[in-house]
């Protein structure tokens, strides 16, 4: 089951089931967060929960998407309850080069960076038995609700950026119950946009190379990760395809489970606030920067896999350089 939220022809939210390849309306549900709060109040499955309400008139999502009116799949009615949150350093990439790597490792270690001992370190423990904890990942925060950016948006890059480039990742979507107990919503694409040039000056720059806006969806795949997701990052320049690849995300072809990752987000009780909307990107191994790709003014990116429902596209905004410093008045 996919669901996400669109513009009527009214001009109103609604929320979009489908089911195989036909998506309707959801009548009498107001939102998504409306129906995931009902949900865990009643003691429910989301899709049981949905199951509930009657079909209304088939849309087309596609054609939705063509006119600017998807809507991300699931907001909160106070945006800085939101959280963008990420992991790095979770995706196996080939085998050959992760054994490469693993072996320069244990013959070199003075010359390992610290990016890679931390991939090592979710390499030998970043897969604990169920109930058990592993290793932490590599975390950082990407900013609220207001840095969330709709499908079909643009993600705008600061003035004050060295670059911005794509990165396309699966989220986990997450509501934090009247308890403090976190419940998975299910699964989107996103796009954790970022500033590599930024981050590889120094790795201690990356929590700024984090802070940019970030898109996810535009359906939410309810129900469980598949072992395996296989899609395609793609790049448009003046409507050309600048640069296609693969990329691959599920446990399968991670070093760390998404119940690891999970626990060492939700460990801190500041992210089991009640009522909260989580968005959890749990990395990539896939990036047109990579491949010595410079993303520009009006770069369209698309972000699509099986399953997941229309592509995610966004275009890609960079701001004129800011030189004036911002000034803090006093009271």
């Amino acid at each position: 089951m996919l669901i996400s939220q669109i513009r009527d022809d009214a001009g109103n939210q609604a929320v979009v089931v489908r089911n195989g390849s036909e998506a309707c309306i959801l009548k009498g549900a107001p939102s998504t967060y409306a129906l995931v709060q009902e949900a865990i109040e009643k003691g429910i499955s989301l899709a049981d929960c949905i199951r509930g309400y009657d079909l209304g008139p088939a849309v087309d999502l596609e054609q939705l998407a063509a006119e600017g009116r998807l809507l991300l799949p699931i907001t909160h009615p106070d945006g800085a309850h939101l959280h963008l949150t990420g992991t790095g350093l979770t995706h196996l990439g080939s085998a050959a080069t992760r054994d490469a790597m693993h072996a320069k490792s244990k013959n070199d270690d003075a010359n390992v960076t610290d990016s890679m001992k931390m991939f090592h370190m979710g390499l030998e423990n970043g897969r604990p038995a169920p109930g058990h904890v592993g290793v932490q990942p590599e975390w950082f925060y990407k900013g609220n609700g207001a840095c969330a950016v709709a499908p079909g948006g643009d993600l705008v890059s600061p003035g004050f950026c060295n670059d911005g480039g794509e990165e396309p990742e699966i989220a986990g979507v997450y509501v934090i119950a009247r308890d403090g107990s976190p419940f998975r919503v299910g699964f989107a694409l996103a796009n954790e946009f970022s500033d590599h040039v930024m981050e590889r000056q120094n790795y201690l720059y990356l929590a700024h190379s984090k802070l940019r806006p970030a898109s996810f969806g535009p359906e939410l795949l309810v129900g469980e990760l598949p072992e395996s997701v296989q899609g395609t990052s793609r790049i448009y320049r003046g409507g050309s395809l600048l640069w296609e690849k693969p990329f691959l995300s599920g446990e399968a072809n991670m070093s760390h489970t998404l119940a690891n990752l999970e626990h060492h987000h939700f460990k801190y009780g500041v992210f089991r606030q009640p009522g909260d909307v989580h968005v959890h990107m749990f990395g990539t191994a896939t990036l047109s920067f990579a491949d010595g790709i410079s993303c520009q003014e009006g770069d369209e990116v698309e972000i699509s896999a099986p399953g997941f429902g229309v592509p995610l596209k966004n275009r890609l905004v960079f701001r004129p350089s800011e030189d004036a410093a911002v000034q803090v008045k006093v009271l």
